[in-house]
């Protein structure tokens, strides 16, 4: 499926908004997995088409490794998400997400980490490439 600039803004918007309501209702502290799920109930009850625990193969030299990575959410598939619960947000996580659209060929991704106080202090969006191509 093709995304418009303006439909993977509108669709990073209300996944972020999503992730607010889980953050306010939950609070944070509790394991990744928890908020994961919540965030794909509340998707799937938008009518997004979510798949979770994304396997996407590493192709090494042109050759497909024993070895997948995971992908903790996909959103309508183009969105990769990155579902984190911890103190802080260091640059190994951003640069994993950034590794993972790399490697999956997806243009958009957001880090969530639901152990912010704020969830807005915990999230990082992660372009590969531009969204116009």
């Amino acid at each position: 499926m093709k995304y418009t600039e303006k439909e993977y803004n509108a669709l990073t918007e209300l996944v972020i908004k999503l992730a607010i309501e889980i953050h306010k209702e939950l609070g944070h502290g509790l394991l990744e997995s928890v908020y994961e799920t919540c965030l794909v109930k509340l998707l799937k009850d938008e009518g997004i088409r979510v798949k979770t625990q994304v396997k996407v193969p590493i192709v090494f030299r042109n050759e497909k490794l024993d070895k997948d990575f995971i992908i903790d959410i996909l959103v309508d598939e183009v969105l990769v998400l990155k579902i984190k619960a911890v103190e802080k947000i260091l640059p190994a996580h951003e640069a994993q997400l950034l590794t993972y659209l790399k490697l999956s060929g997806k243009k958009l991704g957001l880090l969530i980490n639901f152990d912010a106080d704020i969830l807005k202090n915990g999230l990082r969006r992660k372009i590969n490439g531009s969204l116009n191509e």
